[in-house]
């Protein structure tokens, strides 16, 4: 019994497609009487991470569904935006106050 010294088991095919790469790219139209009503466009990515971020795709990082580091960037420039803003409304309130009206005289 001869046994095949190049043989692949499906170990060193997924390692090899990780570390490549693969994109499979398809489109699914569904049409009546040459009518296009709906056209679905398929594209996947198969990929390791470290490949991934090789060629630019790091969506995950910023997505806060995926990440806790994007909540926290999110909320680092919400609290941020709430800092000026409540810088803002005390520079216009003593900017009003200066001129001998009440804040409370105006509807926000």
């Amino acid at each position: 019994m001869e046994h095949s010294m190049q043989s692949n088991t499906i170990v060193d095919v997924l390692e090899k497609i990780l570390d490549k790469g693969v994109v499979i790219a398809g489109d699914i139209t569904v049409g009546i009487a040459d009518v296009e009503l709906l056209t679905i466009k398929i594209r996947l990515i198969v990929a390791s991470v470290d490949k991934a971020k090789e060629i630019g795709m790091d969506w995950w990082e910023t997505d806060p569904y995926l990440s806790s580091k994007a909540v926290d960037s999110n909320t680092k420039v919400l609290e941020e935006e709430n800092r000026k803003l409540h810088e803002r409304l005390e520079t216009l309130e003593k900017r009003i106050s200066a001129n001998g009206l009440k804040s409370s005289e105006f509807d926000y």
